[in-house]
């Protein structure tokens, strides 16, 4: 599987049922890494936001815009 967003592409979380102090539903984050595939074949990527940086599978992010 190859990755669907690029190097300093903006996206947003998508609602996954649970929010955390790094997650605001009006965050943007910027793609930093991208990231091997998990166990179960699906993308991974680092992204930044201004409250920190987490790791997130594909299926969590949409594109801004």
């Amino acid at each position: 599987m190859s990755h669907k967003f690029k190097l300093r592409q903006q996206v947003r979380m998508l609602q996954n049922g649970f929010s955390d102090k790094l997650t605001s539903s009006g965050d943007i984050f910027e793609i930093v890494q991208l990231m091997p595939e998990d166990r179960n074949g699906e993308a991974s990527y680092r992204i930044r936001s201004r409250m920190g940086e987490r790791a997130v599978r594909e299926s969590e992010i949409a594109s801004v815009g």
